[in-house]
């Protein structure tokens, strides 16, 4: 596939008063949410509660598909992956213990579409390229895909930010997170490179998340 836009966010911090845990996750209200697949911790960053603190996040404007590689509802590695794009549609298939995508080719308007050959139930991701990487960074997560059956996914990438402890990188959230996001961008609206400031109210503990 031709070469996709590498998109830039970073998040600065500066004597937060409190060590300060951010979340992004594509959970946005989308039907089948926490039924038919569940948001991943995407990116996970501590910042210090004194001093200077700086969250960059690098990715492609390309989604992927894995064959997710899952322990305690966390993904922890892929077993192959593909490059897809919106229109387009791959089937899973399994040879021995080999896992493999088919090349994609055209398919629904609008979705991204897996049909499932392997002969047994699979789970799998939707994920972002990043640069440096041969697999994926996932964003959601499918479980028990059937054998023989199609995954459509209509999934705009908007990304939610949260202050919360609770997770750690590629966490499955099997349920809402229990805070209200702090920050939400949909990735294919902002410019290739963004700053934001993460700052906290010392006198009400409120977060806000501003463009640099």
């Amino acid at each position: 596939m031709p070469n996709a836009l590498v998109g830039h966010l970073t998040f600065q911090s500066k004597d937060l008063g409190k060590e300060t845990t951010l979340l992004l996750t594509f959970d946005s209200d989308m039907p089948g949410m926490y039924k038919d697949y569940f948001p991943v911790a995407w990116r996970v960053t501590t910042f210090g509660k004194e001093g200077i603190y700086s969250m960059v996040v690098t990715y492609k404007h390309q989604f992927a598909l894995s064959k997710s590689q899952i322990e305690n509802w966390n993904i922890t590695g892929a077993a192959t992956a593909v490059e897809i794009n919106v229109g387009q549609q791959t089937t899973l298939t399994k040879s021995g213990q080999v896992f493999s995508f088919s090349t994609p080719e055209a398919g629904l308007h609008g979705a991204l579409e897996a049909i499932n050959h392997t002969g047994e139930d699979q789970d799998i991701t939707v994920g972002f390229m990043t640069p440096g990487q041969f697999l994926p960074k996932p964003a959601l997560f499918f479980d028990n895909f059937k054998n023989s059956s199609k995954i459509t996914a209509q999934f705009t990438p908007k990304l939610r930010a949260y202050i919360t402890s609770e997770y750690q990188e590629g966490a499955i959230l099997r349920d809402a997170i229990q805070t209200l996001p702090i920050w939400e961008h949909d990735l294919t609206a902002l410019e290739q490179s963004t700053i934001w400031y993460l700052t906290r109210d010392q006198a009400t503990g409120h977060y806000t998340i501003t463009r640099a």
